[in-house]
């Protein structure tokens, strides 16, 4: 698989995956008023895309989608250094692409910076927790059970909207493109770098424990 295809792949699922939190979240604030309905609604919709983009796209680009999980790859080896630049462009630019997309099927401005204040230490922390436990997921069943990859990273995105205080974003390319949202998957632009430190001291956490726990097994 060429770079370019293989950033063409980052690209799409990542465009994908935005489209699917922002417009899961705008449709559910249109059907209901009952905010736990509108999270669980959109929780449900994100775990079942990152499933189907997992499965479809993990032979042509390792469905990566996020800058915190391709540093993380390469740190282990996983990915050549060389590609993180293009991954990382290629993945914040389809979750912008996502996010005008969704705007525009609910017929709203493409890109609207985004009013939902998500500050202060405990959502910090949750985006940490958040990224930890996803990447620990993510390097523990690829070095031991790769075929239950999809469905375990879905299953815990979809738990972990609940269980944390911030509703997981765990994701600097998701984070970045939901403040150009001003909708139910909003987050202020002043609230972005908090999150992304959570999430990157989450994801060294994880990438320096599984380096451990479960090492890469070299060939004999």
């Amino acid at each position: 698989m060429t770079r370019a295809r293989r950033a063409a792949a980052e690209a799409v699922g990542s465009a994908l995956l935005l489209a699917s939190v922002v417009g899961s979240g705008i449709m559910a604030t249109r059907l209901t008023d009952d905010v736990a309905l509108q999270l669980l609604a959109n929780a449900l919709a994100t775990g079942a895309m990152l499933l189907a983009l997992i499965a479809g796209f993990a032979p042509l680009s390792g469905a990566h989608f996020n800058p915190a999980v391709s540093i993380a790859a390469a740190a282990q080896r996983d990915l050549p250094w060389r590609d993180v630049p293009l991954y990382l462009i290629a993945q914040v630019a389809g979750a912008f692409a996502g996010v005008a997309a969704a705007h525009a099927m609910f017929d709203r401005p493409l890109l609207s910076a985004s009013l939902t204040a998500r500050r202060g230490a405990p959502q910090i922390f949750s985006e940490l927790c958040a990224t930890f436990g996803l990447v620990s997921i993510i390097w523990t069943c690829a070095r031991r059970r790769p075929g239950a990859l999809p469905f375990a990273v879905a299953a815990y995105v979809t738990a972990a909207y609940w269980f944390t205080a911030s509703t997981a974003f765990a994701n600097p390319a998701v984070t970045l493109a939901r403040a150009a949202t001003d909708s139910f998957a909003g987050i202020r632009p002043a609230d972005v770098p908090g999150f992304l430190a959570g999430q990157l001291a989450g994801a060294a956490a994880a990438t320096l424990l599984c380096r451990w726990l479960v090492p890469r097994q070299e060939p004999a």
